[in-house]
């Protein structure tokens, strides 16, 4: 029994290029992508008044993404009255009744990274200050970040010559297994 590769080409072609195209649009498509992690977390005791403790920490929010951000909020439990906003962009802050508030920045241009620290006293913590962080497409996407040294640019580059001439080679492996294979029949 011999194959019809032209048959087989032309099903399979359309099947490729629906999955090659669904994920090059996943890839290039333009929308806000909107990130958060918690940038430091400090504690102060004070010399002078002596004992008195402060604490402090900052939000960094970011658009990584290909399309501006609009009405980026920036939920709290609770708000404390000293926070500051680096770099100094246009926010508004909309309190409610309960201590719970919201940071309403605008928008988020592409590239674009505000980082907001905080400054309280005990018995407040860190957790129990910010709650979420949405936008008007959807909520961002919470970061866990670990400190990691970043490899120089030869070795990216290397290791993806590795990856690439690993992948070709294994493409190669299973072309000649199906030779083999269908030698066989």
């Amino acid at each position: 029994m011999t194959v019809n590769w032209i048959l087989v080409g032309t099903i399979a072609a359309p099947i490729i290029a629906l999955f090659v195209g669904a994920a090059l649009d996943r890839i290039l498509e333009r929308k806000p992508k909107v990130i958060s992690y918690l940038g430091h977390v400090s504690a102060f005791t004070l010399t002078n008044p002596p004992g008195t403790s402060i604490y402090t920490h900052a939000i960094v929010v970011k658009n990584t993404g290909r399309r501006p951000a609009t009405n980026v909020c920036l939920s709290h439990l609770f708000l404390p009255d000293n926070f500051n906003l680096a770099p100094s962009v246009a926010h508004q802050v909309l309190r409610r009744p309960d201590g719970s508030a919201d940071i309403v920045l605008p928008t988020l241009v592409p590239g674009e990274q505000v980082t907001v620290s905080y400054l309280y006293f005990p018995p407040i913590t860190w957790a129990q200050i910010n709650s979420t962080v949405k936008h008007q497409d959807g909520f961002a996407k919470i970061l866990t970040v670990f400190p990691t040294p970043v490899p120089a640019p030869w070795v990216v580059r290397s290791y993806l010559a590795l990856v690439l001439l690993g992948t070709i080679s294994l493409l190669y492996l299973i072309a000649e297994v199906a030779k083999w294979l269908w030698s066989l029949r």
